[in-house]
């Protein structure tokens, strides 16, 4: 299983921390927030990484992680070219994993238990995808899944009544198959490959499955997200929960 992260986006959400810095740098704790998909890819036996990053922040996210040895595993990195979505990034993966599975997580997800478990049912499953998803107080902020009978029945994105608790959370596997989903996919709205638009591909073809993870997660691309992921993570000293 390959794992990939990515850390591309404007980071305008977190204005002004952002003007000089790429989000995935901030500290969070006593690290970069980057650190932490990095530990949850190891802490899953994940020792091959490709970092996907804008061609503006890729050289500041390469000195950083190389000039950490803390890491026992191989580093690549890849260049989005224009910031066109989440699903958009992820095509830079495409020679990366070479026909693997692969395990991928958005930079500025912090959790605080491990996504080991999770990674070996998807090492079972092999094909399709899984999502991760964590019950929410403010589900109106993120995409969430509606299930009904232990299956995921929709994904609604930031819907406006509750709906469901269950967050998905920028934590995702996906078989070797995504390339050629995401080339089937329609720009949304906002001129993006979302990756919602993906995950409700393989949910079409009753080949998306998901857990709920157990301990703590956060968007920490927010304001209130950033606040609480620092809390998080000086809580349990920016270890990963086995």
């Amino acid at each position: 299983m390959k794992g990939i992260i990515l850390a591309g986006g404007k980071g305008t959400r977190l204005q002004p921390l952002t003007g000089k810095c790429n989000k995935h740098l901030l500290p969070v704790g006593s690290e970069p927030m980057l650190f932490n998909p990095i530990k949850q890819l190891i802490s899953a036996g994940i020792v091959d990484i490709l970092i996907i990053s804008s061609s503006q922040h890729i050289g500041s996210i390469i000195h950083t992680v190389s000039s950490s040895h803390v890491f026992g595993c191989n580093f690549s990195f890849a260049v989005q070219k224009e910031a066109r979505g989440i699903a958009h990034a992820l095509l830079a993966a495409e020679g990366y994993t070479g026909g693997d599975i692969a395990a991928v997580i958005l930079g500025d997800n912090v959790a605080t238990h491990s996504i080991k478990p999770y990674a070996e049912k998807f090492k079972l499953q092999r094909t399709g995808a899984k999502v991760l998803l964590s019950k929410v107080m403010d589900p109106e902020s993120f995409g969430v899944a509606v299930i009904k009978e232990g299956r995921i029945e929709k994904i609604v994105e930031k819907p406006d009544r509750n709906i469901s608790s269950y967050a998905v959370t920028g934590i995702y596997f996906y078989d070797n198959r995504v390339f050629d989903i995401i080339k089937e996919v329609k720009p949304s709205a906002r001129g993006e490959l979302e990756i919602t638009s993906v995950n409700n591909i393989y949910l079409s073809g009753q080949e998306l499955t998901y857990d709920v993870i157990k301990g703590s997660w956060t968007d920490a691309g927010t304001s209130a997200g950033y606040k609480y992921a620092n809390a998080l993570l000086a809580a349990v000293n920016n270890e990963i929960i086995y």
